[in-house]
């Protein structure tokens, strides 16, 4: 059975690390028909617009799509392409996972644990206007509903059943903020009740920021609004390696959206230097929503494998910091060709690999 599916390789190193990931793809046997779209900065010369209609035509038609990094510019310029594609395809729920791989540079390697993030509404709603005539004062409105709460917070119960997960971590700021911060507390709360086979805890976003430094493996599942889901899944994503190696997807009701959690970075476009794991393990998330769990468990193993032996890994993970032993960096291709070397090696009946530091020296 073939598979089709919308491909936008996007902006800056996006176009590198997305042909990585089809190439990861064309290993597992697995049958895909890319429809490859446009979107970006590029297209705004070419169509007048970041986001052209035959890009959202594209995903509605084939409900699931592969995305490379956009560009989302600071300050002025066009509106995030990112933001108008959760709210054009209503994908409501942002969730990556953060699981330690990248071996003995991992700080730490205990790390497993997912941020389901609200991606609809809160501080991100794009509501917001200058409240003076010179511009010297401006205002965002923080939008939370309870319907999106409830959505949100029992997708994450969900997934937490399903992943056969133990515990769900509410996050908000509902000691100060009393109206939008209480009323998604509220919601967890209520939804708790009929999910009693799972732990129920809440944390305030500052006291969670410094619990996940200190004791990452305390947590499972985590659920928060937009805002605070955005700074989150970047800090458990270093915890785990860092960005390189982060995956993430959206869900709508019938429709998802695979992407990495770093950005398009352009001053390295062009130069096959970009670590293509976030993306391919954003192919392995999405092959397991098309049922090809065993396809998507190999492309974990393998570049659990790859990163783990440090012998073709890109610049990022072949830093000091990440190994303890010289490594030359290999290229975005290169890494990407051993990844899909390593993928029909894989042995899926032994257990999953786990990274062990090595026990402290004695004097």
């Amino acid at each position: 059975m073939t598979r089709r599916v919308t491909l936008i390789p996007g902006d800056g190193i996006g176009p590198e690390v997305t042909r990585a990931a089809q190439i990861v793809a064309s290993a597992t046997g697995v049958a895909i028909d890319w429809e490859v779209v446009e979107a970006g900065e590029q297209t705004i010369r070419s169509a007048g617009t970041p986001l052209p209609p035959s890009v959202l035509e594209s995903i509605r038609k084939n409900r699931v799509a592969l995305k490379g990094p956009i560009t989302t510019p600071i300050g002025g310029g066009f509106r995030s392409v990112n933001v108008a594609l959760r709210l054009e395809l209503e994908l409501f729920a942002s969730v990556r996972p953060a699981r330690a791989i990248a071996g003995e540079g991992t700080r730490y390697p205990e790390t497993d644990l997912i941020v389901v993030r609200e991606a609809t509404e809160g501080m991100y709603a794009g509501i917001e206007h200058w409240v003076d005539r010179d511009h010297t004062a401006a205002e965002t409105v923080d939008v939370v509903t309870r319907k999106a709460s409830d959505r949100i917070v029992r997708f994450a119960f969900e997934l937490a059943r399903r992943e056969k997960r133990r515990k769900v971590t509410a996050v908000h700021k509902a000691n100060i903020m009393k109206t939008t911060g209480a009323l998604f507390q509220s919601a967890f709360r209520d939804m708790a009740t009929a999910y009693p086979d799972i732990i129920a805890e809440e944390r305030l976003i500052d006291n969670m920021c410094m619990q996940l430094v200190k004791k990452p493996s305390e947590y499972d599942v985590i659920v928060t609004t937009n805002l605070f889901g955005d700074i989150l899944s970047d800090l458990c994503a270093g915890l785990a390696g860092g960005l390189g190696i982060a995956p993430g997807a959206l869900y709508g009701e019938s429709i998802a959206v695979f992407e990495p959690v770093h950005g398009s970075v352009p001053k390295y476009a062009g130069q096959d230097k970009a670590n293509p794991v976030a993306e391919v393990l954003s192919l392995a998330l999405l092959l397991r929503h098309l049922g090809e769990s065993a396809a998507a468990e190999r492309i974990e193993r393998a570049v659990w494998r790859v990163v783990a032996e440090k012998k073709v890994v890109t610049y990022d993970l072949a830093l000091p910091g990440y190994t303890d032993r010289p490594v030359p960096p290999s290229s975005c291709s290169a890494m990407a060709a051993e990844i899909a070397r390593q993928v029909p090696l894989v042995d899926l009946s032994s257990p999953r690999p786990q990274y062990v530091p090595p026990s402290p020296t004695r004097a």
